[in-house]
């Protein structure tokens, strides 16, 4: 497996709606097997293919404490939703270090493709829900920040693009 490079905002192609996938294949199958590396040496509890820029209708979660609870959405749909919505504080791999509150459904179900393909639903509520939630804004281009003021994203925004500087002068 590989550990693939994780886009960080502001980079544009986080902006990508991502292509359904035609056919779940080996080929899928490898991204996702190098997703779920990616996601766990990053110690995260989702990612969405658009995020290692892969344009693809593909997410991996896994929001259990021991790794033992992978979840693959390939062309995952959220089919229903409850009315009652909370308050949560997120993070984001592509947007690291930062975290900001995010308003929620509460419980949602997923209809998507397993890793051979087959059709599935899952419910999700707590963390699944904020995950499952999360990963597929982010393959319609949606980041959680968007969910902020624009003087908070701004913020965000200016502070990473500092970071991103100070690391290119020291040469990391």
């Amino acid at each position: 497996m590989t550990i693939l490079s994780v886009l960080r905002f502001p980079d544009e192609r986080l902006r990508t709606k991502a292509a359904e996938v035609t056919e779940v294949s080996d080929a899928i199958r490898k991204i996702v097997d190098d997703m779920f590396e990616t996601m766990y040496d990053e110690n995260g509890v989702g990612l969405a293919a658009t995020q290692v820029n892969i344009h693809q209708r593909i997410v991996v979660i896994d929001v259990s404490e021991d790794k033992e609870d992978p979840i693959v959405l390939i062309n995952p749909e959220i089919i229903a939703m409850s009315e009652k919505t909370f308050i949560n504080e997120e993070g984001c791999l592509s947007v690291p270090g930062n975290y900001a509150k995010v308003t929620r459904h509460e419980t949602v179900t997923v209809r998507a493709l397993d890793y051979n393909g087959n059709e599935f639903t899952r419910d999700g509520d707590e963390l699944l829900s904020i995950c499952i939630q999360h990963e597929l804004d982010h393959l319609a281009g949606i980041l959680f920040i968007d969910y902020l003021s624009p003087l908070k994203r701004q913020r965000i925004k200016t502070k990473l693009e500092k970071e991103a500087r100070l690391a290119k002068a020291n040469g990391s």
